[in-house]
């Protein structure tokens, strides 16, 4: 399985492969970051990965799961509280986010971001900050994220989150995705 993360984004330069700060986190500490991403439904059977330390590196397990979902704890050297816990389809599309590929979504994704996320752009999957025209997000929301195997599904939704519901983030990119909110949500 190769590296990294998704909606909210890990570090450009962990991406790129340049030097980052190092946290003294535990694993355990990790593990229970991943846990708030979603309600205990979901993370009480799901594997914990830890983010890899490169592009193109592995996702250390921190426990082992007995089900589909996979739950990531914060991510390092983002300016919010990002983790997440993915479905294998997510899970995919993260991994095809973090290597440039296009992903190959054949069913429903769901990903849970119950913290909020960090700011970033609601049109660019790889913007680090904002510019006049990348739409940048400063508002965490819990939400939420949907991937769906057929693109037209999304034709006729908001594609900003004025309205309060859900939206279509990184439209025109193969990482489109709906963005659900869920702010009443406390897992």
């Amino acid at each position: 399985m190769n590296a990294a993360p998704i909606t909210t984004r890990l570090s450009l330069a962990v991406l790129c492969g340049l030097p980052v700060a190092t946290h003294a986190i535990t694993d355990d500490t990790k593990i229970q970051s991943a846990l708030s991403a979603a309600p205990a439904s979901i993370t009480a059977s799901a594997t914990v990965l830890d983010w890899p330390g490169a592009l193109g590196g592995q996702m250390p397990v921190l426990r082992e799961g007995s089900s589909d979902w996979s739950c990531l704890p914060d991510m390092p050297d983002t300016s919010g509280n990002d983790p997440m816990c993915l479905d294998k389809v997510w899970l995919d599309g993260i991994e095809a986010w973090i290597n440039h590929s296009t992903p190959e979504t054949t069913r429903l994704g769901f990903g849970y971001m119950l913290q909020g996320g960090s700011s970033q752009s609601n049109t660019d999957p790889y913007a680090t900050e904002a510019t006049a025209d990348n739409e940048w997000i400063d508002q965490a929301v819990p939400h939420l994220m949907l991937l769906v195997p057929d693109k037209a599904m999304l034709q006729g939704l908001p594609v900003t989150p004025d309205s309060g519901g859900p939206w279509v983030m990184w439209r025109d990119t193969p990482y489109v995705h709906v963005m659900v909110p869920m702010p009443l949500f406390t897992p």
